[in-house]
């Protein structure tokens, strides 16, 4: 049975324990198998290198978000909003939702990224694990009809 707020749940920690560095929370929150990647959405943004991944297995992801996270500053704070399931198969549950980013800047709050995640929740029968998670941050604003595919 689908534990919609358990999905919601998982989401919302894997980004708290991302900006806090819990480093040793984060294989519990992954499957063994997990696939990760990000990027902009031109893949030409000036931090193109630095966010730009593509990451197969719970070692080589958590390996590539340690670094990344390091090298990042902290305050910074994920949000995800208005996440939704598109779809179940099995045990695999399709998730997507916004995700905007702040930092502080000056004593100020200060987006620095926003963006669109799709993942895919697996269920093991003893807890939800993400097995998927792909990230494309926005860069640059089009007209609707102007917009890739």
């Amino acid at each position: 049975m689908l534990d919609r707020l358990a999905v919601h749940e998982l989401i919302h920690r894997w980004w708290f324990a991302f900006d806090e560095g819990q480093f040793d929370v984060w294989p519990e929150l992954l499957t063994e198998d997990v696939h990760m990647t990000s990027r902009s959405d031109t893949g030409k943004s000036p931090y193109e290198e630095f966010i730009a991944s593509d990451n197969r297995g719970r070692e080589q992801v958590i390996s590539w978000q340690r670094q990344h996270r390091e090298a990042a500053g902290h305050p910074l704070r994920h949000n995800a909003s208005n996440i939704h399931i598109e779809r179940v198969d099995g045990d695999d549950i399709s998730v997507v939702s916004y995700m905007y980013a702040t930092n502080i800047t000056d004593g100020q709050v200060t987006p620095i990224a926003s963006g669109v995640v799709r993942c895919v929740v697996r269920s093991d029968g003893a807890a939800y694990r993400l097995a998927e998670l792909h990230i494309v941050l926005d860069t640059h604003a089009v007209a609707f009809t102007e917009r890739q595919a």
